[in-house]
Formats: structure tokens, sequence, C-alpha cells
């Protein structure tokens, strides 16, 4: 069993469609660990702002076959298959780690963003504080007590759902 951490995000429909991605995962993973819900402006482009966070799941898909099932979840809600990188989404999921893999197909692992956007790396150090990057060598709670707050402001709001395994 492979642990794993997704970025979850939306700006079209927000509510909506995290309930929406929340089901999806919970339908393919069974038991999800979840950080709060983080609002937050555009990052790349100008654009309404995101709900993010991160969910925390164990899985025996291969990394190749969990990449096509977070694409085929996205798809099945509404993302468009020729967005653009930095554009506004239904809903984004975004492989951010698999055990300690290290690789660039068929996703970078680990995701370069986690360094980088205070909506992954925060909500990454609410649910795997202790876990160490593979590449940098710090836990992702050092890496968010020693990132520049200043650069995003984020704000936590309600996360509002209920699992509906099995309903």
């Amino acid at each position: 069993m492979a642990e794993i951490y997704i970025s979850l995000g939306s700006n079209i429909n927000r509510q909506h469609n995290i309930e929406k991605g929340l089901d999806a995962l919970a339908q393919l993973f069974g038991s999800l660990t979840l950080s709060s819900l983080f609002e937050s402006e555009a990052v790349g482009f100008a654009g309404k702002p995101f709900y993010n966070m991160v969910i925390g799941a164990t899985t025996e898909l291969s990394l190749d076959d969990l990449a096509q099932s977070l694409r085929t979840i996205e798809y099945a809600n509404g993302r468009n298959q020729d967005a653009k990188k930095f554009s506004p989404r239904t809903l984004d999921l975004d492989l951010l780690l698999y055990d300690d893999v290290i690789a660039q197909q068929p996703a970078q692992i680990p995701r370069d963003e986690i360094t980088k956007n205070a909506f992954v790396l925060w909500p990454l150090a609410e649910v795997a504080s202790a876990l160490v990057h593979p590449v940098v060598g710090k836990n992702y709670q050092t890496l968010w007590q020693e990132y520049d707050k200043s650069q995003q402001k984020l704000s936590v709001v309600p996360l509002i759902w209920s699992a509906k395994i099995g309903k």
C-alpha cells in the first residue's frame, strides 16, 4: 500500500466541486485524511479565489494508474481536457506525494508546488507534518514554519462535506 497525498482545488462553483471531488476520492480510496479547507487568491492568473485542501489516503494503485484515475475524476467533474496550466478550474487534483517516490512521469513527484505555494504546503503540513520531503530533506511542518507567509494570503473556511460512501 502506498501512502499518497493529493491537492484538491476549485475556483468554479467551489463548494459543489470540492464536495464532488471528495466524494470521488472517498469512492476510490475509502478512508481519507483531510486538511482544513483554505481560500486563496488565484496564482499565476487573474481569476476568482480558490478553495484548496490536501487529502491523504492509501492505495494499491500503481503511480501510472493513480495519475490516470485522478485525471478521470477531473474530467468527469467538468475539467476541460485542453485547459491551460494557469486557468479557472472546476476540479484540480494534483498528486503531491506517492510514498517517497521521486519521479517526473507520469507526474512530477514530489510536486514542485509543495515548496512554492502556501495553498499546498500549509494543508500538507496539517496532514503530514512529520513526513520528510524526499528531495529537500525537511519535514513539512518545518518547511511551513520557514515559508515566507507574506507571499500568499490564505484563510481557513468551513468544510461542509459528509462522506457519502455506501449511501
